[in-house]
């Protein structure tokens, strides 16, 4: 996933509906693909285009932010902090998901998503970017 600092997002968004056929959303575009190791399996990402004053890349001083896709963010976030990684703030968890914020040594915020796809499957059934 990729959440970029934008001007307009709104318009960002019907640029990329329009010219590129991206299925957006009131949060981006969300991408379906398979799960590689079980291919019934779908799996989503979501790109995102935030406002351009937006806080929530911070302490970041970049304009966007990547976030990974990972299994088991509880135990992944006790090896992260053995290894002296930045963490910035706790786990949240939302129907989607779990979520935390960690640093990499170029100052670069990343956020680390533990999903429930099922709630994207059930929520835009079929209405997304394959």
């Amino acid at each position: 996933m990729q959440k970029l600092n934008i001007k307009n997002p709104a318009k960002m968004k019907e640029w990329y509906s329009k010219n590129l056929g991206l299925a957006t959303n009131e949060y981006g575009a969300l991408f379906e693909f398979r799960n590689a190791n079980n291919p019934d399996e779908i799996n989503h990402l979501q790109w995102s285009p935030f406002p351009e004053n937006t806080e929530y890349f911070a302490p970041s001083e970049k304009e966007f932010m990547i976030n990974y896709r990972v299994e088991n963010l509880v135990e992944l976030l006790k090896e992260l902090k053995k290894d002296g990684v930045k963490v910035v703030d706790e786990i949240e968890e939302f129907e989607y998901g779990k979520f935390v914020h960690i640093m990499d040594t170029e100052g670069n915020k990343i956020e680390l998503w533990e999903p429930i796809d099922k709630i994207f499957t059930d929520a835009f059934n079929g209405k997304t970017t394959k």
